[in-house]
């Protein structure tokens, strides 16, 4: 008993050491928190505070202007009027998005660190003064999609693949579509024939039965080519992401009940020698008693 006794002594003493270890290691490797500035502090509730203001009316607006980017190029008999009203609603779009932008700007003490962290907004309001790049403001969905997921892990991540895997189809299509209909040599004339090849393209398949043929439609498929490539790494490690953290979640509860087994074990081994030595002093007592007891 006392064999078995000090061998799950050594073994509790042993994990208490590697636990309290392991805890140092973590305390080393966790960055420390930097003391923040009250005046920061302020800055930043304000502009979550703005931030979560404005991130209805920037979805409702986003989705007015796709919209309004959608509708001239699949109607094309749209009258001149309604093709105006279009253009005004994503420059409208544009304007809101700009405006947010800067207010998010002024709102944040670490204004640089802010440009940093958020080069896709700023990629947003700044585009429409680059003419040649005028396609690429429908990143103003994109924008406003990752404002709502960005700062989650992998519990959206099958929502965040999925949403932005249609958009960025969809938008493809209408773009490379508007930019190859009508042109000499090109093949991509109908918005079937741009949804296809969106598809065998953001996959990495590319079939080449459709290809564009415009400078334009080119730009468009190499942005759409690096989004495929970007959407399957998000997927892959999702994926990697969730089995580790499964492999380690039963590793955890494979330790949790090794350790309730020990210390079940701890406690009938100190019962059994409670008992034990009630016994041994039981037996020395009737041993004290015989040898006192007069001989006949």
């Amino acid at each position: 008993m006392d064999l078995l006794s000090r061998s799950v002594a050594r073994s509790r003493k042993r994990a208490a050491v590697a636990l309290q270890r392991k805890r140092e290691i973590t305390a080393r490797l966790e960055p420390v928190p930097a003391p923040q500035h009250p005046v920061a502090t302020v800055a930043e509730r304000r502009r979550e505070q703005w931030e979560e203001l404005a991130d209805w009316p920037l979805t409702i607006a986003a989705l007015l202007f796709l919209g309004a980017y959608a509708w001239p190029i699949l109607d094309t008999t749209l009258s001149r009027g309604w093709v105006h009203a279009c253009q005004a609603v994503t420059w409208v779009t544009w304007a809101m998005l700009g405006v947010d932008y800067m207010v998010r700007l002024l709102l944040s003490r670490r204004r640089g660190l802010f440009m940093r962290r958020n080069l896709l907004d700023l990629t947003v309001v700044a585009l429409p003064l680059l003419r040649p790049l005028r396609l690429l403001r429908l990143v103003t969905l994109l924008s406003v999609l990752n404002r709502y997921v960005g700062a989650t892990l992998r519990g959206r991540v099958a929502a965040y693949v999925l949403m932005s895997t249609s958009l960025v189809i969809f938008v493809s299509a209408l773009a490379v579509l508007d930019a190859e209909r009508g042109r000499e040599g090109a093949n991509i004339n109908s918005f079937g024939d741009a949804l296809w090849w969106a598809a065998s393209t953001v996959t990495t398949v590319g079939y080449g039965d459709r290809f564009p043929v415009t400078v334009t439609g080119r730009v468009v498929a190499v942005f759409l080519m690096l989004a495929g490539i970007a959407l399957l790494g998000v997927v892959t490690a999702s994926v990697a992401s969730y089995l580790l953290e499964r492999v380690q979640r039963v590793e955890e509860e494979s330790q949790s009940a090794t350790w309730r087994d020990i210390e079940h074990l701890a406690e009938e081994v100190t019962a059994l020698r409670a008992v034990v030595a009630e016994a041994v002093r039981a037996a020395r007592a009737a041993e004290q008693a015989a040898g006192r007891a007069p001989k006949a």
